[in-house]
């Protein structure tokens, strides 16, 4: 596990949903198991919750995200992905249609740090590929403007958008 305690809230907490995607995707982390997860990571209680409440947004529509995401990677598989190029990807998407108050650059330049952290070599330019491409493509379908948002049958409308 990183140690998170130098970073700010939000970004200790994005590294912290993606550990626990990683975790219940891997292992199919049990509930009970969170409070020791948490035990292990120095965090503040708004980064946990953050993490938390990102995690459950990944989780509570994971088949949307999935289907933004396919649709964005070309000739790339979701089973074919690493497991953490796969997550960041998941946890960007579900903040870019489902967090209304994270600017979209943030979402992307924190999901290509992350790639760069936690991923491989090439991680932070695939990562980086395809979030650009749903940035630009999603929102020019709805309102021919850079995004913050999604086709309203698919995912929620992001207000953020200008």
């Amino acid at each position: 596990m990183a140690n998170t305690a130098s970073k700010g809230p939000r970004h200790q907490a994005r590294e912290c949903a993606l550990q626990l995607l990683f975790a219940r995707e891997t292992e199919a982390m049990p509930e009970s198991v969170l409070g020791d997860f948490w035990d292990s990571i120095e965090a503040p209680d708004a980064a946990r919750s953050y993490a938390e409440e990102l995690a459950d947004t990944v989780r509570t529509n994971v088949a949307t995200i999935d289907k933004v995401i396919t649709r964005y990677a070309e000739n790339w598989r979701l089973d074919r992905m690493s497991r953490v190029d796969r997550n960041i990807l998941r946890l960007a998407v579900s903040e870019l249609f489902y967090q209304v108050d994270v600017p979209v650059r943030v979402t992307l330049d924190e999901a290509v740090e992350l790639a760069k952290a936690f991923g491989g070599d090439e991680s932070g330019r695939f990562v980086n590929g395809i979030l650009d491409r749903v940035a630009r493509e999603e929102a020019r379908q709805i309102t021919g403007e850079p995004l913050h948002s999604a086709p309203a049958e698919t995912v929620p409308a992001n207000p953020n958008i200008s």
